[in-house]
């Protein structure tokens, strides 16, 4: 498999008439997002040999929005130098070397649309924009010329290359013309032709038209002919040029006779089996490359992706060659944008295409097969993931509607990669492979759908029948359980999906039936576990590879452990405090197999815990445990994190992916951070590590990339800090900002994982249902995909301009400035008028009946005849038609004739009144002719209620009213007058109706107001009022008001909780006090506990310890807090103590400084916390005996470790209060080791001298039986004193110049020693690593030295150090812990050698190379009597088995509790010797020599074995 980094880069820009170039030699560039991605082909890309020559090697990053095109500079001797344009309004020009910017400019106003390096001027850069304006730059004496052709949009421009001052454009509308740039931008030519688009222009690689042979009578084409007859110069007397237009013909004009010659119409093909969704109409565009080398032959695209070849010798038949017509599936499957040639170093000739389908191709013109293609992403990298069957095949969830599958081991390609589009159309955010079937892939995406994937065939998807409300967030196989558990063993599936949504809930997915209902299992966890209150938003699910436990994440940063086959929950974490992304289980194939029982959790805030489950998961305790200590602690992330997982190869070393902009290697095991990956130009979303190389990390972004990289590679160990993530900060803000999309803001904000709805990603195009658009595509691709458009025929399109704020902002400035020059006018005016106007008009009323008064006021024939018609009416006994006629005619007559034509009247008039907008006058006319419930009913349909006619409704009864009302509150409703509706809807009585109205608009507090007010107290729906209302406060992060929400719904449980989400000491404080309040005393006390630590981190001795009384259960913790108290002072006295700092406030405790440590310890405790009684001790002693804290690594942090030793340390004086000798010693034993764990010798000699002044005598009295369990704890601990007291007695030893103390008198003299301080210098057992902190002894005046009294007992207490059974017992770990470093290292070496046997074409190739690389890459290798020794596996396993039986054989007791290294304190005695002879008894020595030669064979001693034992 290669050996080196690759990128997948993300997709070509679409719709740019030139954004990708090539240059000779092998170099390709091409526009994506914000920046340019170099590729190098050709030989020079140094591929491994059998894979496509490619590689992308680089990125040019500076513009800030989408780059819209790209043009290398093409003469000999230039070919490093680029220039790019973009939407951020500047052309910058670049040098490919060494990825920076040479010059750059902003002349452009507007979008800039065009651009292209002259072939003939090689300083020369010209661009065209959106309104027609070009610009020619010139690089060399930075100087620039403005030109204005015509006020059209310009599509394209293509500089000649024959002539240096001829360019042709080509518009929007389809025209195009040719000018003249030395005479002020004079149009040569004008070519009419084309009715659409250009996409493409294209001059002929000849100069002169002799190429073709064209008649110009050949040309079917009605010529159209030219604007102006031009006198013919040398310039423009010939040359062909081609056009492509999206009018679907290609058109070729002559220059000298500025006319068309040929027209070529694009061929409808039959598509043949591309990767698109047949449904998706998509646009057409037409590009081309006229070969160099071939004038009298075209390349073009054509509809769906494919390339033709044009013959132009034959003009009258359109004679065209597919690319790649033998090869099924080697074209674009869509629109191909840009087609650029290159010629290679070995002089290949190819062409690159870049296309709608995401993928770049190289074409090879000799034979027009598709040599290699580049596949690219169009969306974040949300989700990677290898398949545990097909090793190596990794998918990789992007937020462009595709899957991609990556075969990453593919030996002929290195970009093996499938794409999968079908039934996904949205951003896939979660991928999870089924553990034993092969290529079934199950994925999720952000509009909640889950889905299974059959990556063998090509199948759409299964999808589940239950979505999610929101994002996908993990996808997750584990055994089923009930009610899915239910069944026979052949009924039901072996494993079952698990998928965990946005909104917060776990459903367990039915694979052979995803068509029936997903279950919740949050039904389960409530019933198993009896649980009241309400269950935490789930964020996270993660199964144990034993398939037993599973993890679930939460929103509050809780993690909860849960045991199949019912979910009985066995344990809490409560460690992160913040929205849990990530939780990942150690693997359980490593040579530890409890490594297995390790969980890495990462969340919002940046720190990474990990946890040992072990004792938990084994002991299955009744009722669940809570953890607040982590086993490990990983900081280093500056923001949250996103993804963890452990490396298959290695044990205990994780990487992780945060929003800081890095992969983080971790030692998860001695909490180091080991390598930093900072490649990334965005926010690390995923992060894989491969499954065969143990030194590769495959990592994905929301820069719409896929790395991969190697550990060994990184130059940094750590995440920047400070001032670099300050940088890597600006590296993602010059990314492209999104576009402000026009959405009404929702008035509930849910916490996003990852912020899955970043709106930073515009590829969501939910309607279009094939795969949707590039990232930074302009708005007019979904306009695109939302209008589906026929192919062919002319249909109105939507513009290729994107749309701009500018004429809008200008029009706005604008105006604003009209409005204020004539507001303050209009004041003056305005109060000088006032009193004249009120006198004048004082406004008549409408008239009711207008009409018939304008009718009574014509002229006098027509009122005679008004009267001859009434007198007619009035007396004819039998109405005839002629009269009825005329009265219908003058309906005003209906004041004196009858009812009926009154009512006609009426009518009339009400038309009139609706007709002039004045509803409430045709109201009335009703109300007087008596038919409310008419008015009310026309009222309602054109949402015209009022108040003043609801109030009238009861007239027409007490049915009608009721209607008005519902109908007014309707009305009100879409008028958004929430509030005003429900107070109607209460007027009829409608309670539950008026707060549901009130509930669903986000009117809380009204809403539980009038609930209140109105319904029983135990309505259940008050209830669920506050819930409702606590759920949204607490997601927008109004804690407190939420808390008040949950206490009134009593919930007093949820309110503590919430309470304590901000997670600082007085928001813990009050959560404790609430919570002891309501009695939930468990909670409170471990919230009162997590107060006092955070008061501790700041030294706040005294808030630490008034939270700590807020319980009585936390009386043990005050006691240690005491403690540590002491301590801190005595040490910050010594200024010992890291922590020194002026802040600390301590309690006014009377500090008795007479007496021993402990005698001051237990008078505070007596006199601060009133104990003294045994009972009490021996209660404390039980409280604190149930808190275990995991051992120590090098990386603990001081404050940390402290707290964990006096944890123990009260432990132990709680039991020497007792009398409890045996356990005093173990207490003061595990400090002991605690602090020699870390690595801490201040803190353990601190311990020795608090707690042991006068040495372990007194203990030993104590443990008054000899044969006691507890002497071999006793052993040891005398061990580590003497230890302790050894190093001192050394250090006093090697001073420059030794003082006199108890151990030593000092007489001087000068003379130096060179040959014993040389043996000195020799001689530094890398065991002794925990003394790192102290100085090495160096150079000494030598000066004499006696020993006192002390110091000779002191040096012979020394016998205990070194003991036979523990030399012998150390031996043999050390032994083991090597033979599985080497195993290890040997399996490491054979996955290497597999993999590299594979890749090569001869199996004995690579075998030098390797057997180099093997040296090289073990770290034992140092030494070179080392390097042949190589040991057989069976030897290793002898080995290991002799080991393990030897340990076997020792009594417990010795194995239980650990001891000083025997070896290294006898390098010590035996150093001391040396240096000064006649201190260490000849005896001691011998004895010392004896075990060095005996137990010595290990590869750490060796060195030192040698020097000090010959």
């Amino acid at each position: 498999m290669a050996q080196e980094p690759r990128t997948l880069p993300p997709s070509p820009n679409w719709y740019c008439s030139r954004c990708s170039d090539a240059v000779p030699g092998g170099l390709f560039g091409f526009a994506a997002r914000t920046s340019v991605f170099l590729v190098r082909v050709g030989p020079g890309a140094d591929a491994i040999p059998g894979t496509p020559p490619f590689r992308v090697i680089g990125e040019l990053v500076g513009h800030t929005e989408r780059v819209s095109g790209f043009t290398f500079c093409h003469h000999p001797g230039q070919y490093n130098l680029c220039a790019t344009s973009s939407d951020d309004g500047t052309v910058k020009i670049w040098d490919v070397e060494t990825k920076t910017v040479v010059t750059e400019h902003a002349l452009h106003q507007h979008t800039i649309s065009a651009l292209h390096w002259s072939p003939r001027v090689k300083d020369l850069i010209v661009s065209g924009d959106e309104k027609g304006v070009v610009f020619c730059y010139w690089l060399n004496r930075n100087d620039s010329q403005h030109l204005f052709i015509e006020p059209r949009t310009i599509f394209c421009l293509t500089c000649s290359p024959h002539h240096e001052d001829l360019v042709a454009i080509g518009y929007k509308d389809g025209i195009v013309v040719i000018i003249d740039i030395s005479k002020k931008g004079e149009v040569i030519h004008r070519l009419r032709g084309h009715d659409d688009e250009i996409h493409s222009v294209a001059w002929c690689p000849l100069p002169g038209e002799d190429c073709l042979s064209i008649n110009q009578e050949e040309n079917s084409e009605a010529e159209i002919p030219n604007g102006k007859v031009i006198a013919q110069t040398p310039g423009t007397k010939g040359c062909y040029l081609a056009t492509g237009s999206k009018d679907q013909t290609i058109r070729i004009w002559s220059c000298s006779r500025g006319r068309g010659v040929m027209t070529l119409k694009l061929p409808f093909l039959k598509r043949r089996g591309g990767g698109i969704d047949p449904t998706v109409k998509e646009r057409l565009w037409l590009t081309l490359h006229w070969p160099k080398d071939q004038p009298t032959q075209l390349v073009s695209s054509c509809f769906g992706g494919e390339l033709l070849l044009w013959d132009l010798t034959q003009s009258w038949r359109r004679k065209y060659t597919l690319f790649s017509a033998s090869s099924e599936g080697q074209n674009h499957s869509r629109i191909v944008f840009n087609l650029c040639p290159l010629q290679t170093e070995d002089d290949k000739q190819l062409l690159l295409s870049t296309s709608m389908d995401r993928d770049v191709k190289c074409w090879d013109m000799a034979t027009l097969e598709c040599c290699w293609t580049l596949p690219s992403l169009g969306g974040f990298a949300y989700s990677l993931a290898f398949s545990p069957v097909d090793t190596g095949c990794l998918a990789i969830g992007v937020g462009d509607g595709m899957i991609r599958v990556w075969n990453t081991l593919s030996m002929k390609n290195n970009y093996d990669v499938k794409n999968f589009w079908q039934g996904v159309k949205s951003k896939v955010t979660a991928l999870c492979w089924h553990p034993t079937k092969e290529g079934c892939l199950a994925f999720g995406t952000d509009d909640g759908k889950v889905g299974l994937y059959d990556t063998y065939s090509n199948k759409p998807p299964q999808i589940s029948s239950t979505y999610h409300k929101k994002t996908v967030y993990t996808l997750a196989w584990g055994p089923p359980v009930p009610p899915m558990a239910f069944g026979g063993e052949g009924d039901r599936p072996s494993l079952t999906l698990y998928s965990c949504g946005g909104e917060g809930t776990v459903l367990q997915h039915n694979p052979w039936k995803l068509s029936g209902e997903a279950f919740d299992i949050n039904k389960l966890i409530r019933d198993t576990n009896s649980i009241k209150y309400k269950l935490p938003v789930h964020t996270e699910i993660s199964w144990k590879a034993d398939g037993k436990i599973m993890a679930l994440g939460n929103e509050d940063g809780s993690i909860e452990i849960f045991k199949v086959p019912n979910l009985k929950l066995i344990c809490t974490i409560q460690q992160h405090h913040k929205l849990v992304n990530a939780i990942s289980w150690h693997h359980e194939h490593g040579s530890q197999p409890e490594l297995s029982y390790l969980m890495a959790s990462g969340s919002n805030n940046a720190v990474i815990y990990v946890h040992n489950l072990q004792t938990v998961i084994e002991s299955n305790p009744e009722s669940p445990v809570t953890i607040t200590e982590p086993y490990r602690t990983l900081s280093g992330h500056t923001a949250k994190i996103t993804r963890l997982a452990w490396s298959p190869h290695h044990d205990g070393r994780l990487v992780s992916a945060s929003y800081d902009g890095t992969a983080q290697v971790w030692d998860a095991l001695q909490e180091e951070p080991l390598y930093n990956f900072r490649g990334h130009r965005g926010r690390l979303l995923c992060v894989a590590w491969s499954p065969l190389d143990p030194d590769c990390i495959y990592s994905g972004a929301d820069d719409f990339c896929v790395y991969k990289w190697l550990t060994s590679m990184q130059e940094h160990s750590r995440p920047p800090q400070g001032k670099k993530s300050i940088e890597l900060e600006k590296k993602r803000l010059s990314q492209p900002k999104p576009k402000p999309k026009k959405k009404k803001k929702p008035t509930s904000r849910v916490p996003t994982k990852q912020e899955l709805c970043d709106g930073n990603e515009e590829e969501s195009i939910k309607e279009s249902s094939g795969p949707v658009e590039n990232g930074v595509s302009d708005q007019e691709t979904e306009e695109e995909v939302r209008e589906p458009e026929p192919p062919c025929g002319d249909t109105p399109t939507v513009s290729k301009e994107p749309v701009t704020c500018t004429p809008a902002s200008l029009g706005l400035e604008k105006s604003k400035v009209t409005i204020n020059n004539k507001v303050p006018v209009l004041k003056k005016e305005a109060s000088k008028e006032k009193p004249e106007a009120l006198i004048i008009k004082k406004r008549k009323a409408r008239s009711m009946l207008p009409l018939s008064t304008s009718l009574d006021h014509r002229s006098k024939e027509e009122l005679h005849q008004d009267c001859l018609v009434l007198a007619t009416a009035k007396h004819s006994k039998e109405p005839s038609e002629d009269v009825s006629a005329d009265l219908e005619e003058r309906f005003h007559l209906g004041l004196f004739t009858d009812r009926a034509t009154l009512y006609r009247m009426i009518d009339a008039e009400g038309k009139g009144h609706l007709e002039n907008g004045h509803p409430e006058l045709y109201h009335q006319l009703m109300l007087w002719k008596g038919d409310l419930k008419g008015v009310l009913q026309t009222a309602a349909e054109r949402g015209e209620l009022t108040d003043n006619l609801v109030a009238m409704a009861p007239v027409a009864g007490y049915h009608v009213w009721l209607w008005a009302v519902e109908a007014f509150a309707k009305q009100l409703c879409f008028q958004d007058q929430y509030v005003k509706a429900a107070s109607h809807l209460l007027s009829i009585h409608k309670v539950y109706e008026a707060i549901e109205l009130l509930k669903s608009n986000h009117f809380y507090r009204e809403a539980i107001a009038i609930a209140k007010a109105r319904l029983r107290p135990e309505d259940p729906i008050l209830r669920d009022l506050y819930l409702s209302w606590g759920a949204i406060l607490e997601k927008d992060g109004h804690y407190a008001l939420a808390a008040k929400c949950y206490l009134g719904a009593t919930s007093a449980y949820d309110a503590a909780k919430v309470l304590a989400k901000k997670g600082d000491a007085a928001s813990l404080r009050t959560a404790a006090e609430l919570a002891s309040i309501v009695g939930e005393s468990e909670l409170s006390a471990s919230l009162a506990l997590r107060c006092a630590q955070e008061l501790l981190m700041a030294r706040n001795w005294v808030g630490a310890q008034e939270a700590l009384q807020l319980h009585e259960s936390l009386k043990g913790q005050r006691l240690v807090f005491c403690l540590l108290e002491l301590l801190s002072k005595q040490l910050e006295e010594k200024q010992l103590s890291e922590g020194k700092s002026a802040s600390s406030s301590y309690n006014a405790w009377p500090s008795g400084s007479e007496g021993c440590f402990v005698e001051r310890v237990t008078a505070v405790w007596k006199s601060a916390f009133s104990l003294d009684s045994p009972e009490q001790y021996q209660a404390a002693l039980q409280q604190l005996q149930n808190i275990k804290y995991p051992s120590a690594t090098n990386n603990t942090p001081s404050k940390q470790l402290l707290l964990h030793i006096c944890h123990d340390l009260t432990l132990a004086v709680l039991s020497q209060q007792l009398a409890s000798w045996d356990m005093a010693v173990e207490g003061l034993l595990r400090a002991v080791m605690q602090s020699y764990d870390s690595g801490n010798f201040t803190i353990m000699q601190e311990v020795h001298s608090a707690f042991l002044p006068e040495g372990c005598d007194h203990l030993r009295d104590r443990l008054s039986d000899h044969e006691s369990p507890t002497t071999p704890a006793f052993k040891s601990l005398e061990a580590f004193f003497i230890y302790g007291r050894l190093y001192e007695f050394w250090w006093s030893l090697s001073r420059p110049c030794p003082e006199s103390s108890i151990w030593i008198r000092a007489v001087h003299r000068r003379t130096t020693s060179v040959e014993q301080s040389q043996q000195v210098d020799n001689v530094s057992p890398e065991e002794t690593d925990p003394k790192a902190s102290q100085p090495e002894p160096s150079k000494t005046p030598e000066p004499d030295v006696k020993l006192t009294e002390e110091g000779e007992q002191m040096l012979n207490t020394c016998k205990e150090l070194i003991s036979e059974k523990h030399a012998s017992l150390q031996n043999s770990q050390r032994t083991i812990a090597e033979v599985q470093e080497t195993l290890a290292e040997m399996i490491r070496q054979h996955q290497k050698s597999q993999l590299c046997k594979s890749t090569a074409s001869g199996p004995d190739k690579n075998e030098p190379e390797r057997e180099a690389e093997e040296s090289l890459s073990s770290p034992q290798s140092q030494r070179k009597e080392e390097k042949n020794e190589a040991v057989s596996l069976p030897e290793l396993t002898k080995r290991l088995t002799e080991a393990n039986e030897r340990i076997a054989k020792f009594p417990e007791s010795i194995k239980t509790w650990p001891f000083p290294d025997v070896l290294e304190c006898c390098l010590i005695l035996l150093h001391i010797g040396s240096q000064f002879p006649g201190f260490v008894t000849q005896e001691m020595q011998q004895q010392a020599q004896e075990f060095l030669l005996k137990y010595g064979n290990t590869k750490v001693y060796k060195r030192q074995c040698q020097t000090l034992c010959t």
